[in-house]
């Protein structure tokens, strides 16, 4: 799913092993966002920054390129040797 600024969303509840992120739907379908990404009031919120849910899923010891870093949810966006991209937990990535 991809949200886009000034899109309208309906928010869910906030994720309890990943505090950043809260759950929501859209017209386009609904995932996981970081919080800080809307303007939230009650449960409805205003997309301020645009975000694609897309997870990246690679075989164990595959080498990936960390494109974007996001610290604060500690995900970041990846490309893949193929040119797949989406995001990949820090927990799941090792420093070569």
């Amino acid at each position: 799913m991809s949200i886009a600024p000034g899109e309208v969303v309906e928010v869910g509840e906030w994720d309890t092993e990943w505090p950043a992120f809260v759950f929501v739907t859209s017209a386009g379908g609904s995932g996981w966002v970081p919080g800080r990404y809307l303007s939230i009031e009650g449960e409805t919120g205003t997309v301020r920054t645009a975000y694609d849910t897309t997870e990246l899923t690679v075989p164990r010891g595959a080498v990936v390129d960390v494109v974007r870093d996001d610290v604060e949810s500690g995900w970041g966006w990846c490309r893949a040797g193929d040119g797949r991209e989406g995001w990949i937990p820090y927990r799941a990535l090792a420093a070569v």
